[in-house]
């Protein structure tokens, strides 16, 4: 174990950032391995490791006040100490300080330990409280022995508990952090730069980056445990404000970086753009018209386009794309259309492909299912610049793919890449000096919290409209055990010339489990409705059979669709007007709200049934209840932050940004504002400030800050 100890000799640079974390007493290569797995190279890196919670062992509890769930130091004397054999054999050690008594129950013990607990033996013991058979308890707390008669110290600050790794035990942080803590008193402001300048520090209220730093090491007492716990403490809110500063800069480094690069112009007489609008059996909304429009004068200037398009299910996103892509087209350029999944590529290829080749343009199609000659003809036509447009998935940025003259990228829910892909397909149409435009769709509708700190590199368009002649979804939230009564609602639907969706979810991650199950449900649904003509479809039929399903339901072939969740996007059947979601508690709400988008597409009446299965959590109950009170995808994104947090609103793959350390996206939303205004005043007063902030926080991650 590390001994703290207070005569360390401040490193020839007093600057922590430049001191290795091996020039304190007790790392050597094995522990340095082990603090380099928390990301903790330098005396400032275990500085910036901060507390995740606290213990308050700053003063002896009596036995008498304390209650079940209190952590607590304690002191008391050995009553009686016996071994107990039932299931397990365990050492039960009676202690008692004249307020009342305890016992400490232990499961793993050995003999010498038994025999330190003669009676009479005075015990300090921290741990928390219990419920037990006879007396509260404490399950193998920390205990030492006291000496009659000798008064033992109690701790002078809250404790901290450090996020941990494998062999590194929380007293050796400690211990370490007490010697980084010395270094920097000694150190004095030299030893930890403050990267705000002091007119940002007064304009914001904001303390020294060293005085929050000590304090949230090492409270004092008198600290509220409650505040710190919260992450509420001003000494934390100073660090949480300089945190999303970190994140924000490295996104808005990367903006200036990409902006400074070089893109083709794309102008066109408008030739196509008006030939294809012509086409269209319907109008656009004031809302498209307005997103085209930024699009448009995005693509004329010559340094690269970076907008995200938001718009909600069934906003016609798709179409702003076609028009995006039809006026580089005109200016000579190629598009490439990438989708996260086949089945939404796939539902692209089919649109473009409808609306393109009346214009007389080839569309290539590239998925990961594409082999052979079909795949060499297309990779053909991209290099050679025969096919001006492409569309598919991944597979479109695998190496061999090469395009003659990449001039705009699109990407559909982009939300489901994080930063580095944004980078990756940004290379990937790389020609010479120039870079390609790159326009990203979502209809997951993020929060302005969140679109703020996850997406400052780009530019933002709202799609807050939706096409006249749809009808809101009504939404319904009912028990399995009703069923029969579901059924029997599906029958009338399609006798009235409808069609319906019945979706299967599983709790299994298996695929192969959900599409069983999705099976099983379309042979019961087919037995108890032998009138209906019932299609199946999941994610492991091959592509052409899952297309034939597909274009059987929207060509009104089959009635009733019994679906796993890979419909939950591009599906577009305006006669479908009921949807039966299966165990629904087990989605999150943008998922739901997805899968719900299916229907409501044309002008009739349109019900979503959630069927849950009983009982529901309060989480679940909250969930489902929104859904059922709003079709406002923004309204349901903004709730299901609050009720699920970033990270799951975002799916684990999006939250690479958010690895925050001591910042909460949901908990410090209120400060994102003051953190976009000290962005802007600190990149155009003290650039030069911005990269050791974003490395401060963000280690090697910041490396994209820098690009």
């Amino acid at each position: 174990m590390i001994k703290p100890h207070t005569d360390v000799p401040v490193a020839e640079s007093a600057d922590l950032q430049s001191q290795p974390a091996t020039q304190l007493r007790g790392v050597g290569p094995r522990a340095a391995q082990r603090l380099a797995n928390l990301g903790i190279e330098t005396v400032q890196d275990l500085l910036f490791h901060l507390p995740m919670r606290y213990q308050d062992r700053t003063r002896v509890v009596p036995m008498g006040s304390l209650r079940p769930g209190d952590e607590a130091v304690i002191e008391g004397a050995v009553d009686l100490a016996e071994i107990k054999f039932g299931r397990k054999r365990m050492l039960l050690v009676r202690i008692s300080d004249g307020t009342g008594a305890l016992t400490l129950r232990f499961f793993h013990f050995n003999a010498n330990q038994q025999a330190g607990f003669a009676r009479g033996v005075r015990l300090r013991c921290y741990g928390e409280v219990r419920p037990g058979a006879v007396t509260l308890e404490m399950i193998h707390p920390e205990y030492r022995r006291v000496e009659a008669g000798a008064i033992e110290e109690v701790e002078e600050h809250l404790t901290p508990i450090y996020p941990s790794t494998e062999g590194m035990h929380q007293l050796t942080l400690r211990a370490l952090t007490d010697q980084a803590l010395e270094r920097l008193a000694q150190a004095g402001d030299a030893g930890l730069h403050d990267w705000l300048p002091p007119e940002l520090l007064k304009q914001f209220k904001l303390s020294s980056i060293a005085a929050a730093i000590r304090y949230v090491h090492r409270p004092p007492p008198e600290a509220s445990v409650e505040s710190l716990e919260a992450g509420r403490h001003p000494a934390q809110q100073r660090l949480v404000f300089e945190e999303l500063l970190a994140h924000h800069l490295s996104l808005r480094q990367l903006r200036y970086a990409a902006k400074a690069q070089r893109a083709p112009v794309l102008t066109g007489a408008g030739a196509l753009h008006n030939t294809f609008l012509a086409s269209l059996p319907f109008a656009l909304t004031a809302a498209q018209r307005r997103v085209v429009a930024e699009i448009e004068a995005d693509l004329c200037r010559d340094h690269p386009m970076l907008r995200l398009v938001q718009g909600d299910v069934g906003s016609g996103k798709t179409v702003v794309a076609a028009l995006a892509a039809l006026q580089a087209i005109e200016a000579g350029a190629q598009v490439a259309v990438m989708a996260p999944t086949e089945l939404l590529a796939e539902q692209h290829y089919r649109n473009f492909q409808s609306w393109l080749a009346p214009l007389g343009i080839e569309v290539a199609w590239l998925s990961g299912k594409i082999k052979g000659k079909a795949r060499e003809a297309a990779l053909g036509a991209l290099a050679s610049g025969a096919a001006p447009i492409a569309i598919g998935t991944h597979a479109l940025f695998q190496e061999d793919v090469r395009f003659a003259r990449l001039g705009l990228v699109i990407v559909d829910e982009q939300h489901r890449f994080g930063v580095h892909q944004r980078l990756a397909l940004r290379d990937k149409g790389k020609q010479g000096e120039l870079r390609p435009h790159q326009l990203t769709m979502t209809a997951t509708p993020i929060p302005r919290t969140l679109a703020m700190t996850l997406y400052a590199d780009l530019d933002a368009s709202i799609i807050d409209e939706l096409p006249p002649g749809r009808t809101p979804v009504q939404t319904v939230v009912i028990p399995d055990n009703r069923r029969p009564e579901i059924v029997e609602r599906v029958r009338q639907a399609c006798a009235q010339g409808r069609q319906a969706y019945w979706v299967c979810t599983l709790i299994e991650e298996s695929e192969t489990l959900q599409c069983q199950a999705a099976a099983d449900s379309a042979a019961q649904l087919a037995e108890a409705l032998p009138e209906l003509r019932v299609g199946l479809v999941h994610g492991r039929l091959k592509p052409r059979e899952k297309e034939a399903v597909m274009a059987a339901f929207k060509a009104r072939e089959l009635d009733l669709l019994v679906a796993t969740t890979v419909i939950e996007v591009g599906v577009d059947v305006p006669n479908a007007s009921l949807m039966i979601i299966e165990n629904a508690e087990r989605l999150g709400l943008a998922q739901l709200h997805q899968l719900r988008g299916r229907v409501g597409r044309g002008a009739t009446q349109s019900s979503c049934v959630l069927l849950y299965h009983g009982p529901l959590s309060e989480q679940a109950r909250a969930r489902l209840g929104v859904l059922r009170d709003t079709t406002d995808g923004f309204e349901i994104a903004r709730r299901d932050l609050e009720l699920r947090g970033p990270g799951e609103v975002l799916g684990t793959r999006q939250t690479g940004l958010l690895s925050l350390r001591i910042a909460d996206l949901l908990r410090d939303q209120d400060q994102l504002p003051a953190v976009e205004r000290a962005a802007e005043r600190l990149l155009t007063e003290y650039p030069d400030h911005a990269p050791p902030l974003i490395r401060r926080w963000l280690g090697d991650a910041g490396r994209y800050g820098e690009v």
